[in-house]
């Protein structure tokens, strides 16, 4: 006799996107947390560099306050660093046989990339957050209201977005762990050819146009105005050049993910 009772539906059809990028993030999460070295180097670089130019060469560059002007270039450097272990990351499952797997199986793809870029997100919130305590502690005290608070960790939050979307793409299209690492490394020079560290006005003329309409430019600009009061905040170039590198990122990464060859 047959059965009229509903049939239950086969695993054939995939898995939604949404649950798969859930299994993936925590995958990243988890090698994060066993990765304790990695960890540990994306937030002390960041806050050893604070500290280095605060104390060593903020009296050459700015005689008083100079931790105010700083800051909010720390933090996107720390941000760079953070994202820049993705590229290794989404290099090695493409290079060591994991993404061959994961090919073989009911999901989307890209959602394993998902999974590598919300964890690194989520990972810089926490590293930024940090920074920001260390700088309170050595006498940051911006001017910030909580609307403008707000603000500027969305921006921060958005260039993450953008920037660990880009090291996604390096990872994606690198031949080896080595190359990804260095072709992302050239990523992490943007901040010092701003205006992260030293006045733009202190730089050669053929220099500061580059400095002032490279992406970090605004990005640094506009953060540093939202918490000190300094200057103009230009949100919307910033937002522009976040919003147009992760729409980049993703048209690269949707040519380049069926094309990848494990190897």
């Amino acid at each position: 006799m047959t059965s009229l009772a509903p049939s239950r539906p086969s695993s054939a059809h995939g898995v939604g996107p949404w649950r798969s990028s859930g299994v993936f993030i925590g995958r990243s999460l988890r090698h994060s947390l066993r990765d304790g070295e990695g960890m540990l180097m994306a937030v002390a670089l960041p806050v050893m560099m604070l500290l280095l130019f605060t104390y060593v060469f903020g009296g050459a560059i700015i005689a008083d306050g100079y931790v105010d002007f700083v800051v909010p270039g720390v933090i996107l450097t720390c941000a760079g660093f953070g994202a820049a272990s993705v590229a290794i990351s989404v290099n090695r499952d493409i290079t060591l046989g994991a993404m061959r797997r994961f090919r073989t199986l009911p999901i989307i793809s890209a959602t394993v990339l998902a999974g590598h870029v919300v964890a690194s997100v989520l990972r810089n919130l926490v590293a930024t957050m940090i920074v920001i305590l260390v700088a309170l502690a050595i006498g940051f005290r911006p001017s910030a209201t909580v609307l403008e608070w707000f603000a500027a960790l969305g921006l921060v939050a958005v260039w993450i977005l953008a920037i660990t979307a880009l090291f996604a793409c390096i990872g994606l299209a690198s031949g080896s762990v080595e190359a990804a690492n260095g072709y992302g490394f050239i990523l992490l020079f943007l901040p010092y050819l701003s205006s992260a560290f030293v006045p733009i006005g202190t730089m050669p003329s053929w220099l500061q146009p580059i400095a002032t309409h490279q992406p970090m430019g605004p990005l640094v600009e506009a953060i540093r105005a939202l918490l000190t009061g300094v200057g103009e905040a230009p949100v919307l170039a910033s937002l522009a050049w976040s919003c147009g590198i992760i729409a980049l990122s993703m048209v690269l990464i949707a040519l380049a993910l069926p094309r990848s060859k494990d190897r």
